[in-house]
């Protein structure tokens, strides 16, 4: 593939189905505190708030702006505020029930297991990094059974660096004992995976499900996984 021997992997939206497993996560979050009740509004309205200031927390703990402590009930306080309800507390429980809830289910984008089965068969050594939680991305990785393929996991947390910092993808590449020419980054966030793996002298798979354009100049491009195999 690409001529390479090491295939270092995204992991949310990448593999495993962030939007499918989120979602579920929250409305049984949702139905259990009675939120309908509490907030006043339904569950649709209350994801599509979520979704927003999720991802607000995020980009300011992806840039060092959020510690970990605080985007786990920041981004529920922040939803929850959007519906006239400032319940520090509240927030918090619903942060610690998301992330003892979310690591356990186990939907994955299509065509994961097929793929992976059929590049560890071929030999590659494949690899996970992810800006994701240490604790919660090993559960992931576990629960959908596919942890197994993968050689070294590498989170922001293990590296000390989120990507897309170089520093997090040579500290991958040393861990793995690849050299970066003979390497491939696969991921579905452009800045953070493919332009971040791009700097450093890795080839990129850009994994773009919904074909959103852009201008940028990338190894190569795919809608689905199961395009992978059509390389080997």
């Amino acid at each position: 593939m690409l001529n390479s021997s090491h295939l270092f992997f995204d992991l949310d939206r990448t593999l495993w189905d962030f939007d499918t497993n989120s979602r579920l996560a929250l409305l049984e979050i949702f139905q259990n505190k009675t939120l309908h009740n509490i907030l006043g509004v339904e569950f649709d309205e209350f994801y599509k708030t979520y979704v927003i200031e999720n991802e607000k927390c995020w980009d300011d703990y992806r840039i060092g702006a959020m510690s970990k402590e605080v985007l786990r009930f920041e981004r529920f306080l922040r939803t929850i505020q959007r519906f006239d309800r400032n319940d520090k507390e509240l927030a918090i429980e619903m942060g610690d029930l998301y992330v003892a809830t979310s690591p356990l289910k186990t939907a994955l984008m299509e065509g994961t297991q097929e793929v992976l089965a059929q590049l560890k068969d071929k030999g590659y050594r494949m690899h996970i990094i992810t800006n994701g939680f240490e604790e919660i991305q090993h559960v992931k990785l576990k629960n959908t059974g596919i942890d197994h393929f993968f050689e070294e996991i590498i989170t922001s947390e293990r590296a000390g660096v989120k990507k897309p910092h170089e520093q997090i993808f040579h500290h991958s590449l040393k861990l793995a004992k690849a050299a970066a020419n003979d390497s491939v980054m696969i991921g579905d966030d452009l800045p953070v995976d493919i332009l971040g793996a791009k700097a450093v002298g890795m080839k990129q798979v850009y994994f773009n499900p919904k074909a959103e354009p852009h201008q940028e100049e990338i190894t190569k491009e795919i809608q689905s996984l199961k395009e992978m195999l059509a390389w080997t």
